[in-house]
């Protein structure tokens, strides 16, 4: 008897974190381990990555993880799991494992066992055939996946669109090998479903080049874009532009300039000799010049706003500056981004936000999908790696296609779609899921009290009350010391701060006449008398931190 499991740990009903697992009998094969970027209510955390508790607790039977291309969303999550599992087997393409060195590097992570893979190749992991095909997106090294079962293979499509005009062989969509998978039988088909509700191909409205050119014909002063810089392909259209234009380029961002160097070191792309002005070289009096700015997600826009506030010490915007954002704000850094372009029209001559809805961004249109349906002819259909409207749009092309419901599997975090003889189950597994939010090194409590905590103090302030006692007798021989930030203005509220170290006073005082004095209880029952206090004076809830130190003294 056959098994197939296969479930996502993230990625399902939400833009990023993506993570799919594929059981193959006893044999777990990962896909992804990327991050989400937080919304702004998410204070200070700096991602989130999916709960690694199912893969903990079966790390034995892990056999690979794959990680397809070097988006944050794919690959990003990995640092983290690294932590937990140290020595899970990683298979990517070489750029994807020129970056993945230097992310794992900045965490600790020196020794990683790291398989390079071709884009188009078939090999074994154990005793399970895989086969990997490369796909067109906006990254170079991208590939799709296919897990070899008892039934047929499992593909999962990574990101995709279908482009034949694409000359680059780090880029080139590879139709051969997926007519080949087709041909050998296809078990289930996962594929992404960000572009789902997108009417026919993505190309070749994914070119960037026709809405920047005429841009590059008229300005007569300097040239900034903006650009993610993992999206390199978006990148080389620029650089071929300025070539055309005869520009300049510097690159402002250390991040980018060691990923173009990594194209160049693999024969994927050349920066034109003599284009490129070195950072050390570059003059702000400059005028014929095109200034990249890159980065990842909202770090991008940050950089920007330190330029048009000033406060950058390479550059200094002037009224002669044409500036192109190029970097449309993903889920998370709508905030920063607005932020952003609000700053530059202060200060440079000319503001161009790039239209994502007329560049679109590299995922498979409804035409792009029904071709990869067409030629993998799958016995079962898996949206994966979108939010809910766009797996049930991408659910409605297969049935359009002719699909039955029965075979076509939408499913949330955790759920699990079981084949068993190549039978799709009627009743739904689940594994545990989550997010785990992601503080500096440190992963935040599961509960979210902590952030719970920062919105409190970020709206409502607080009130620290100290108070010193005799730890023999618990007498009251210091304080009550009331400090209030963000809650009320002291001068004008002084009865208010006296009546605050009364109620802390009597806690103590009562408990102790009662025999029951015990410090934890008594910051607790203060905590709680002080709460209901402010409110009723001021309608705020801030947080409350009662401190009672106990010293030795002398009778």
């Amino acid at each position: 008897m056959s098994k197939v499991r296969i479930f996502a740990l993230g990625g399902l009903d939400e833009d990023g974190k993506n993570m799919y697992v594929i059981e193959n009998n006893d044999d777990i094969f990962i896909l992804e381990c990327g991050l989400k970027y937080p919304d702004g209510e998410q204070l200070g955390v700096n991602m989130i990555v999916p709960d690694f508790t199912y893969l903990v607790e079966n790390r034995e039977r892990i056999r690979a993880l794959f990680i397809t291309h070097g988006h944050d969303d794919v690959m990003s999550g990995a640092g983290q799991l690294l932590k937990v599992i140290p020595d899970i087997p990683i298979y990517t393409a070489p750029l994807t494992a020129q970056m993945f060195e230097r992310m794992a590097k900045k965490v600790g992570f020196n020794k990683l066992n790291i398989h390079r893979i071709r884009r188009n190749s078939t090999f074994k992991v154990g005793s399970t055939e895989i086969r990997t095909f490369g796909t067109t997106q906006s990254i170079a090294d991208g590939f799709a996946v296919a897990i070899g079962t008892e039934d047929g293979f499992v593909v999962y499509s990574s990101e995709f669109i279908v482009d034949y005009d694409t000359s680059n062989d780090a880029f080139r969509f590879d139709v051969t090998n997926i007519t080949s998978l087709g041909q050998h039988g296809v078990l289930a088909l996962m594929c992404e479903s960000v572009g789902s509700t997108r009417p026919g191909h993505s190309s070749p409205n994914h070119r960037i080049t026709p809405h920047l050119e005429q841009y590059f014909e008229d300005s007569q002063g300097r040239m900034l874009i903006t650009v993610y810089n993992q999206n390199l392909y978006r990148v080389i259209e620029i650089i071929e532009l300025a070539t055309k234009y005869n520009r300049k380029v510097m690159i402002y961002d250390d991040e980018l300039k060691q990923l173009m160097g990594d194209m160049a070191k693999l024969g994927y792309y050349h920066i034109p000799p003599g284009l490129e002005i070195p950072r050390e070289s570059f003059s702000n009096d400059a005028d014929n010049v095109l200034v990249l700015i890159s980065g990842t997600g909202s770090s991008i826009f940050h950089k920007v706003h330190r330029i048009a506030t000033k406060e950058d010490e390479l550059i200094e915007l002037r009224p002669t500056d044409t500036v192109i954002i190029a970097s449309p704000a993903v889920p998370g850094t709508e905030r920063s981004e607005a932020g952003m372009e609000d700053d530059l029209y202060k200060e440079a001559g000319r503001v161009i936000a790039v239209d994502a809805r007329r560049a679109f961004s590299m995922h498979a249109g409804i035409e792009d999908l029904k071709m990869m349906i067409y030629l993998m002819n799958p016995k079962y259909y898996i949206p994966v790696k979108g939010e809910y409207r766009q797996l049930i749009a991408n659910a409605n092309i297969a049935l359009s296609m002719g699909y039955k419901a029965d075979n076509i599997v939408v499913m949330d975090n955790g759920q699990v779609c079981q084949l068993v003889d190549g039978v799709r189950q009627r009743n739904f597994d689940s594994v545990r899921t989550g997010d785990v939010m992601v503080d500096g090194k440190d992963s935040l409590d599961s509960s979210g009290m902590v952030l719970k905590d920062r919105e409190l103090l970020s709206t409502d302030g607080a009130i620290i009350i100290g108070v010193v006692v005799n730890h023999s007798t618990k007498k009251i021989i210091g304080g009550p010391d009331v400090q209030s930030r963000g809650v009320i203005y002291l001068k004008d509220a002084d009865y208010i701060v006296k009546q605050v170290g009364v109620l802390m006073e009597k806690t103590i005082e009562d408990a102790v006449k009662d025999g029951r004095y015990s410090n934890m209880e008594c910051r607790a029952e203060a905590r709680e008398k002080i709460a209901r206090y402010i409110l009723h004076e001021t309608g705020k809830r801030p947080m409350i931190l009662p401190a009672i130190v106990e010293i030795n003294t002398k009778d």
